[in-house]
């Protein structure tokens, strides 16, 4: 299963967009986002290396919340 990943837009370079969420910074592609314009400051959806939508601040943090359940209940490496 594949997830994307929230993250909040700190720079934009042509094509590219450097993004951070909690102090992990990536660069995606923005070729999947269309005509759509994007600003720093912006949320976005980021799955495999590529923004694929805008999302608002209060989605973008739901989703981390989920996340942050679903590590919480995973059992730990090695089956223990």
């Amino acid at each position: 299963m594949c997830l994307a990943v929230p993250m909040r837009v700190i720079e934009v370079r042509g094509m590219l967009a450097r993004c951070e969420a909690r102090g992990v910074q990536r660069e995606a592609s923005l070729m999947l986002l269309g005509d759509e314009p994007l600003a720093v400051g912006d949320m976005v959806l980021i799955h495999l290396g590529h923004i694929v939508s805008k999302v608002a601040a209060e989605e973008a943090a739901a989703a981390w919340a989920l996340y942050d359940e679903m590590l919480g209940a995973a059992p730990p490496p090695g089956g223990g």
